[in-house]
């Protein structure tokens, strides 16, 4: 079953490749301007999501596709990486598929010289994590350099020996 975070992004990958939504049967189409909003999805996209939920929106796919939100939302659903962008795309649960990518329509997609669509990221709690591992990788090699046994001098030579150059 696709969860509804799973949607959420399917939805957020495709807008920022300015894919709309078609809704109310095909009367009109739904793009949100700014998607995310540095941590966050954007206060647009946030509308947009809660109105393509809501029964005001009607019958509403990805343009390209003919799968209904309200179709992805059951049981039967699931959101997988298309094979060939990678992208978010429908997949049935059980039984054939048609396989189609929204992608499909897009002749210059992939494209590798841009960024990929993304999910918002909380880049303190990203770089918060990268602290504590590097912390914790220091305590480990300090630990290992303390614990190893130290080369002992040869006990012929004395400790000016040692030190005088060859």
């Amino acid at each position: 079953m696709a969860a509804r975070y799973q949607v959420k992004r399917y939805l957020a990958y495709w807008f920022q490749l300015g894919k709309p939504v078609v809704v109310q049967a095909g009367r009109t189409t739904i793009l949100p301007k700014t998607v995310i909003a540095g941590d966050r999805y954007s206060d647009e996209f946030e509308t947009c999501w809660q109105f393509l939920l809501s029964p005001e929106s009607g019958e509403c796919h990805l343009e390209g596709s003919h799968h209904t939100i309200e179709d992805l939302l059951t049981s039967k659903w699931d959101i997988a990486d298309c094979a060939r962008c990678s992208m978010p795309v429908p997949m049935l649960n059980q039984g054939v598929s048609d396989l189609s990518c929204p992608c499909n329509d897009m002749p210059n997609w992939p494209d590798m010289s841009l960024p990929p669509p993304r999910s918002p990221v909380n880049s303190q709690i990203h770089l918060s994590g990268m602290r504590d591992r590097l912390h914790h990788r220091s305590k480990a090699w300090a630990t290992e350099a303390t614990s190893a046994d130290s080369p002992r001098p040869d006990e012929n030579s004395s400790e000016g020996d040692r030190y005088q150059a060859s």
